[in-house]
């Protein structure tokens, strides 16, 4: 009886200009790069819950259970590749692609149309890129749905239709973000704060807090561990970012009270969290 077809996410990760690294570097310290860089792939994918297919010279192939954990994988390798660098301190890059869909598997490989369109995903990705299909955004949640970005179509040998191209973005600086505003709708974020018997609430109406020793501050923390000026809380699109200005620091932990999609956060951010007021809370 033939096997049915599962829908998984499929994942190829290919090591950029590799062929360029043996030139600059030599075989043997071109070798152990890339292998230094694969090992950090296949690690990437593990630690998101996926199962390494297969590595092909400098290129990894995974599946994953989800589109998501593919996302997370992709975004995840990418980030420990940007920070490496070879024996001349220049930077090493990867092009990733993922899509998910209908697979067949066979022994501990996987056939089908949907790993076909991952491979040529990331054929078409340059360094530094993920690139996945519409098809696979909307099985996305919503977090990782905003960092997509809508790409021209591309045809595919095979495929009578081309393929709605997306970028997973997973940089964050402000060209990227300006640009990544121009084609997703963020959600408002908002975010409670709890201090004693007090709550504060940050949103688009209030995107900022003040803390500190000074009375000036939104949030005051009447103890001389505190700087008067300590700490700044602010709104930035979906997220938010504490700014510290004291003199001593701040050790920031965050404990989730309550996350779900569509409900605003709940966090406890100062449950022992800000090592320099802490006597005062």
């Amino acid at each position: 009886m033939d096997k049915a077809p599962q829908n998984l996410a499929i994942l190829f990760a290919d090591i950029s200009g590799s062929a360029k690294l043996y030139e600059s570097l030599g075989d043997a310290e071109a070798l152990a790069t890339i292998e230094r860089c694969l090992a950090i792939i296949r690690q990437a994918c593990t630690d998101s819950g996926g199962r390494v297919v297969k590595t092909i010279g400098d290129e990894v192939m995974a599946v994953f259970p989800a589109a998501d954990s593919a996302a997370r994988a992709a975004t995840d390798m990418q980030a420990r590749i940007s920070a490496q660098r070879t024996s001349r301190g220049t930077g090493l890059a990867i092009h990733v692609g993922f899509n998910y869909g209908p697979v067949l598997e066979e022994g501990n490989d996987v056939f089908g149309d949907s790993v076909t369109v991952a491979a040529r995903l990331s054929n078409l990705a340059k360094g530094g890129q993920v690139f996945t299909s519409a098809q696979t955004v909307q099985e996305l949640p919503p977090a990782l749905r905003a960092r997509t970005r809508s790409q021209q179509a591309h045809t595919v040998k095979g495929k009578q239709k081309d393929i709605d191209l997306f970028e997973l973005v997973w940089q964050e600086t402000e060209d990227e973000l300006t640009a990544l505003s121009t084609h997703v709708k963020f959600r408002p974020a908002r975010l409670a704060l709890k201090h004693g018997d007090r709550e504060m609430e940050l949103s688009d109406a209030t995107p900022a807090l003040a803390i500190g020793r000074d009375m000036q501050n939104d949030l005051v923390i009447a103890d001389r561990k505190a700087s008067r000026m300590h700490a700044r809380i602010e709104r930035r699109r979906d997220k938010f970012v504490l700014i510290d200005h004291s003199s001593n620091g701040t050790y920031v932990t965050v404990a989730p009270e309550a996350i779900a999609p569509e409900t605003r956060l709940m966090w406890d951010l100062f449950r022992g969290s800000l090592s320099a007021v802490a006597a005062a809370l």
